[in-house]
Parts: structure tokens; C-alpha cells; sequence
């Protein structure tokens, strides 16, 4: 009997837990464990449950464990980037992680750019320039008083270590730090020195795909959790979710949609231009050596949090059948502006952004929707024409995986504002790469692929 294998997907909105397993029928996934997540606010502070995570986890492993009597062979972990864990001498953590949205960012970004200018950053490491990255969040904590000896780990990764793995960064996940050479692909010793960073904080890199430990402690007692292997696979959730396509070519983009919106196309080797900076392109590590080469848009955080606003009274699925059939709005917004990426008063700042463009307020929550789809539809299609004039590439197909992939309004504007196919691809794109990665060896873009291709009709 062939053994079970586990994938755990750590989500800004929710963590799920998923148990593959193999019969006379072919492989069959299943989603045993979700737990709810979103950041917490601590006075001004926005932070993690990290505890509640955890025993989210936990439980979702004992209930794989319990369904799957041949035995479990490994565990990966995917999830959010940018966010991470300060341990103390003994391994554990200094307080719950702090979110990315979190405002201490502002101040800290600013403080950066002052030791290292805004485009050596770019030169030196690719990256987009958001203030969530982790180079602006660990000088955060130095202004805070925290010393930049102080190890840390992010996410995903912590949780292998947590399991019984050790400290490691994952590649894909790593180059979201801002503190990766795109040129070497290792810790990048002149950021480090010039922020004031301690690189002796940071973790070992390593590849996706690879094994870390054996799972220890009292889930290790279980019998279908006896040796079982921890694996770091594609430990960012947009690089797993890009492995995770079946049939990508080389004229495919991509849009990994959910809270986030990653619009973009995979590369084979890094652009760092000066035309790519100007464009704010990110390059991000993919699996088997190529680069996720994109731009982090809003997504649908901009209607959850307008449902937020209205207490709740809206479901995301009835928001969109009511702008079904609604005309075009007069003009679209810029979905990107800074304050949006804040959580508050969503609805109030889009109207602000109209009042300033001389537009009356956009009224009512599915006259506000259609404004918010049309918008990303647009932005969308603005990205992908950048990309093309940026890098050379050449589209012919979109693949649009994650939660956004069920919002056939969305992909319908997208399929009209880009002028290219529209295909989707799996909801729990992220858990199938996660999976594919696990079971591929060598993790070769073929061999990802063809896992990838065969577990996706397992979902």
C-alpha cells in the first residue's frame, strides 16, 4: 500500500490541511482540516494567532493520521511570505508574528531607503517594492528595540522546525525577503551590511524540494506518523500555486487571485532592468531555477474588507451575482493606491479617489462591485501589457488559479480587457504544487509538472 502524504497551506484568510492518498482508482485528495485565520489587532498592532494556528495544524494532523492507516511518508508546508518568527535562545517564540499589513512598515521603509537607495535595492535583489517585505520589517523590530542578532524564520519554514525539521529558508520563499542576490541566488552580504541586518539571523537556504528532518514529539507517536519526513517544498504559496498548472506553456501568464492578486508569467532567468524597475516587476523564486516574474496587485481583499465595512450583510458570491449584468462603471480606480492596502474604510477611500477624479460616490454595495471587478480586470490587463514590453515575452493564455479562479465574472472582464485566454486552473492550486514538489524527484520542471498533471484530478 502505497503512503498518505500531507500539505499544509497557511493562508492569510485560512489554513487548510490535505491528505493525499493512492488507490486502485488513482490518487485522491482531501481537504481533512481548515482552520480560520486573519491577523489580530493588539491596540495599534496587528499580529498573528500563532497558537491558534498551531493547534489548527495539530489537529489536522491527527486527523490525517487517523484516516490514513498506510502510513504517512512526508508533510510540506506552504504559505504567505514576508511574515516570520524572532526566537529566543531556546528556539521558541519571541511574541506572535507580526502581520504585513501591520503600519509599523511606513516608517521602517523610509528608514531603509535612507541607508540603501530604492534602486541599488533593485539592482541588487529584483524585488518589488512593497513595504511588507521582510527587509523592512526586521529593521522594524531594530527600531523597536529588538537586536538585529535575534534569529528569525519565517512562517512556513517555522513550522517544519516547530515539527522537527531544522531552521532553514526555503528559496522561493527567501527571495521575498528583499535580502536574496538575484544575481547569486544566496543571502546577499552587501544588503545585509548596508541595512545593519545580522546575516548569522538568518536561516540556512536551501532548495525547493528539500527534506529537513523527521517529524519529532507527540504527533511522532502516532502510528501513521512514525518516520515520517518533513519537506520544505516551493514554501511560498504563489510558487507552489505556479507549480501546481497542468499544461503551462511558454506563451502561459498567470494570475494567482485570492487576497492578493500575482499577475505574471514565468521566466528563465531574472529581469532586473532599469525598464523592469521603473515598471516595479518583481523576480521571485520558482521551482527547478526559473523566476516568478511579477506584480503583487490588490485583489479581493478590496471586496472582503467592503464587506467587512458593512458589517458583514454581503456574501462574496452575492455581491458578484448582483453585478452580473451591470453596465460598465464610468471610469475604474487605481486598485494599487497605498491606502488601500490598509484594512478600515475600503468603500470610503474608493469614493475618495472618485471625488478627486471630479466623479459622483459609487452607491450601493453591487454598483461597488461591478466598480472593484472592472477595476482589477483593467489593472490586470495593464500588467500583462507592461510584462510583455518589459521582458519580451509573449502571451497567448492566462491561467488563473486560487480562490479567484471561481469568479467567472472576474474572469470574464479579464478575458475582455486582456484580449487573451482565459483558463482556470485549481482553486487549491498551492496544495497540488505542494504535493507535486513532495512527490517529484528529481524536482525538475518536467517531473513537477507531470505530478502536477496527474493529482490534479484528484481534487
Amino acid at each position: 500500500m502505497t503512503p498518505a502524504t500531507v500539505a499544509i497551506d497557511l493562508g492569510a484568510e485560512s489554513c487548510r490541511v490535505s491528505l493525499l492518498r493512492w488507490s486502485e482508482g488513482g490518487p485522491r485528495i482531501t481537504l481533512v482540516h481548515r482552520i480560520p485565520n486573519g491577523p489580530v489587532a493588539h491596540g495599534d498592532q496587528l499580529r498573528w494567532d500563532l497558537r491558534a494556528i498551531l493547534a489548527g495544524v495539530e489537529e489536522g494532523l491527527r486527523r490525517c493520521a487517523a484516516i490514513a492507516v498506510e502510513g504517512i511518508a512526508s508533510i510540506g508546508v506552504d504559505g504567505w511570505a514576508t511574515d516570520y518568527v524572532r526566537l529566543n535562545e531556546n528556539g521558541r517564540p519571541l511574541s506572535d508574528p507580526f502581520c504585513y499589513r501591520d503600519p509599523r512598515n511606513i516608517a521602517a521603509e523610509h528608514a531603509v531607503h535612507e541607508r540603501i537607495g530604492v534602486r541599488r535595492l533593485y539592482e541588487l535583489t529584483g524585488l518589488q517594492r512593497l513595504r511588507f517585505n521582510t527587509i523592512y520589517q526586521l529593521y522594524a523590530d531594530q527600531m523597536a528595540g529588538i537586536p538585529a542578532s535575534v534569529p528569525w524564520i519565517n512562517l512556513p519554514e517555522y513550522l517544519l522546525s516547530l515539527l522537527g525539521g531544522r531552521r532553514v529558508a526555503e528559496y522561493t520563499n527567501a527571495t521575498h525577503t528583499g535580502l536574496v542576490s538575484v544575481a547569486t541566488g544566496t543571502w546577499c552580504a552587501e544588503v545585509f551590511e548596508t541595512v545593519g541586518l545580522d546575516p548569522a539571523a538568518a536561516p540556512q537556504l536551501v532548495s525547493p524540494g528539500t527534506a529537513v528532518g523527521v517529524l519529532q514529539g507527540p504527533l511522532a507517536e502516532l502510528p501513521a506518523l512514525r518516520g515520517t519526513r518533513l519537506i520544505a517544498p516551493a514554501c511560498h504559496d504563489t510558487a507552489s500555486a505556479i507549480a501546481g498548472i497542468p499544461g503551462a506553456t511558454e506563451d502561459s501568464g498567470y494570475i494567482s487571485s485570492g487576497t492578493w492578486s500575482l499577475v505574471g508569467a514565468l521566466l528563465d532567468r531574472p529581469c532586473n532592468t532599469e525598464q523592469a524597475f521603473a515598471k516595479d516587476f518583481t523576480n521571485q523564486g520558482a521551482v527547478a531555477g526559473q523566476v516568478c516574474f511579477h506584480k503583487n496587485v490588490n485583489g479581493m481583499w478590496l471586496l472582503r474588507q467592503c464587506i467587512e465595512h458593512w458589517n458583514g450583510a454581503w456574501t462574496v458570491s452575492d455581491l458578484i451575482a448582483q453585478a452580473e449584468g451591470l453596465p460598465p462603471p464610468d471610469q475604474v480606480f487605481d486598485v494599487d493606491q497605498e491606502d488601500l492596502m490598509l484594512p478600515g474604510d475600503v468603500p470610503g477611500r474608493i469614493n475618495e479617489q472618485r471625488r478627486r477624479a471630479g466623479l459622483d460616490p459609487m452607491t450601493g454595495a453591487p454598483a461597488l462591485t461591478n466598480l472593484i471587478l472592472h477595476s482589477l480586470a483593467a489593472r490586470y490587463a495593464e500588467v500583462f501589457r507592461d510584462l510583455v514590453e518589459v521582458s519580451g515575452k509573449q502571451l497567448r493564455r492566462i491561467y488563473i488559479v486560487g480562490g479567484g479562479s471561481r469568479n467567472g465574472l472576474l474572469n470574464r472582464l479579464t478575458q475582455q480587457a486582456t484580449g487573451l485566454e482565459v483558463h482556470c486552473g485549481y482553486v487549491e492550486s498551492a496544495t497540488v504544487g505542494n504535493f507535486a514538489i513532495q512527490l517529484a524527484q528529481p524536482a525538475s520542471k518536467a517531473e513537477i509538472g507531470k505530478w502536477a498533471t496527474t493529482l490534479g484530478a484528484a481534487l
